[in-house]
């Protein structure tokens, strides 16, 4: 499935937040921030390769079941084995009703149909590795942590601590910016191009009233990486 079929599922799990959901229903609740508080908003995606994988992992958990209540194996209680009076059985309600959701993921979210439709939803949540790299790079490469300041009561060179600490992430914000832009434009890792160009440096020295240039010699990757065509300015 492409898109995702929208639905409704409660924050909590009281029978009131439930009932936005009826069965009987053919057309699904569009959900509402307004009529609902009690609901998030959820779009499920079906995959058949998802399906025959949750197929799998069903059989197993069942025959585990079956050993377990045929005294074959002993374990803690396996998923679908249910414990009445002493005497172990299969839960055929909730084998059931796992094979009927097959294939099935949700999404959740509180972001109205309006603003984001199903497909960007699910295409969100797929891009969220970025996301997760880009905090690793930040913290890593980037040296967002640790940071280095004094306690409150000093004075950090006429900043309060909340201004210092603003300032150092907001640095960091931005060379993660630039360091996508230039991971996009020249199809290079964060943690190569931090490494290639971190060590190049530049300095202007007046001698004899004059001004001279000295600079580090670019190595072959720092040249591809600076001299990229999306990285020149018009």
């Amino acid at each position: 499935m492409q898109g995702g079929t929208p639905s409704i599922t409660p924050r909590v799990a009281t029978k009131t937040a439930a009932a936005v959901n009826d069965v009987h229903q053919r057309a699904e609740p569009v959900w509402d921030p307004e009529r609902h508080p009690a609901s998030w908003r959820a779009v499920w995606a079906y995959s058949a390769k998802r399906a025959a994988r949750d197929a799998k992992t069903l059989t197993v958990q069942e025959h585990r079941a079956q050993a377990v209540i045929a005294g074959e194996r002993s374990a803690r209680t396996p998923r679908f084995v249910t414990v009445k009076n002493g005497t172990t059985s299969l839960d055929e309600a909730s084998l059931t009703r796992a094979r009927s959701l097959v294939g099935l993921k949700g999404y959740v979210t509180n972001i109205p149909a309006t603003l984001m439709p199903a497909g960007e939803v699910i295409g969100s949540y797929h891009d969220l590795w970025r996301v997760e790299q880009s905090f690793r790079m930040s913290k890593t490469d980037l040296r967002a942590r640790p940071m280095f300041h004094p306690p409150p009561s000093t004075p950090c060179r006429g900043y309060p601590l909340r201004e210092a600490t603003e300032a150092h992430l907001t640095i960091v914000m931005t060379a993660l910016a630039v360091a996508r832009y230039l991971q996009d434009a020249t199809g290079t890792s964060i943690k190569k191009i931090v490494r290639t160009l971190r060590p190049l440096q530049q300095i202007t020295v007046r001698i004899a009233g004059h001004d001279h240039l000295a600079e580090d010699p670019l190595s072959p990757t720092a040249h591809d990486i600076l001299e990229a065509p999306d990285t020149q300015s018009d």
